[in-house]
């Protein structure tokens, strides 16, 4: 059986922040990798790290020093106009806060980072629904985020991060904003997912939540202070179509 491919390597990664006559030093050189299909669980307090860390992997930021390889693509010496085009090719985000367009529909807004990628109308619609259908809300994509319930939004959201294939899909706080059951339904979607051979990095601050990952990574004052395996969530069935 081949070996998995390295898709995140990250050396030495420090990140310095100047306030005024203040320097916070976010991350203190940290070092790993994470390879394809991996499911990881990033865990700390308030100013371990953890969201810097994400912001890096994410192409959403730069290290002060150290050297980050996403792919095989060298990140920390790109312009700002590479960083946009290598996080739209290989990575798709999910945030706590679901970031829908608050007027346009389900599948418009998954539409929408096909639009930056250049992607042909007839092509997006398409491509959309079938993301859509494959978070379950295929019969829902005419309506708009405020016709939507908060789990079914991060679906149209997970929808959106899926629709320009990536490699890698980075969730920030994905059930930060919904109660109990939802969080577990969002989890099951992102455990299959996972078990289709996506590689999913997850950031939290609650333990129920990433015990769902197969690794789990805990950070503290900038620095990574436990790094280990653990058994995962269930796997789930697919998420049926919801009847019309």
């Amino acid at each position: 059986m081949p070996q998995a491919s390295v898709l995140i390597a990250a050396r030495d990664l420090t990140k310095v922040y100047t306030m005024g006559e203040q320097t916070v030093h976010a991350l203190r050189g940290v070092s790993l990798d994470i390879v394809d299909g991996e499911f990881v669980a990033i865990m700390g307090a308030s100013g371990s790290g953890k969201s810097t860390l994400m912001n890096i992997l994410g192409c959403l930021d730069l290290p002060t020093a150290g050297h980050y390889r996403l792919a095989g693509e060298s990140v920390e010496s790109m312009s700002p106009d590479q960083l946009a085009s290598i996080r739209n090719r290989r990575i798709g985000f999910v945030f706590q806060q679901f970031n829908l367009l608050p007027r346009t529909s389900a599948l418009e807004n998954v539409e929408l980072p096909m639009v930056y990628a250049g992607v042909a109308a007839a092509a997006r619609r398409e491509r959309a629904m079938a993301a859509l259908a494959q978070v379950g809300l295929g019969q829902r994509h005419a309506h708009t985020p405020s016709e939507l319930s908060g789990g079914q939004q991060q679906r149209v959201a997970i929808a959106r991060a899926l629709v320009n294939r990536p490699q890698l899909i980075l969730a920030d706080e994905p059930t930060g904003a919904l109660d109990t059951q939802t969080s577990e339904d969002i989890m099951r979607l992102l455990t299959e997912l996972n078990g289709a051979g996506m590689t999913v990095v997850l950031v939290t601050h609650e333990n129920d939540i990433a015990q769902w990952a197969r690794r789990k990574i805990v950070f503290r004052d900038g620095l990574m202070l436990h790094d280990q395996s653990q058994p995962g969530g269930p796997v789930a069935p697919a998420a049926p179509e919801p009847a019309p």
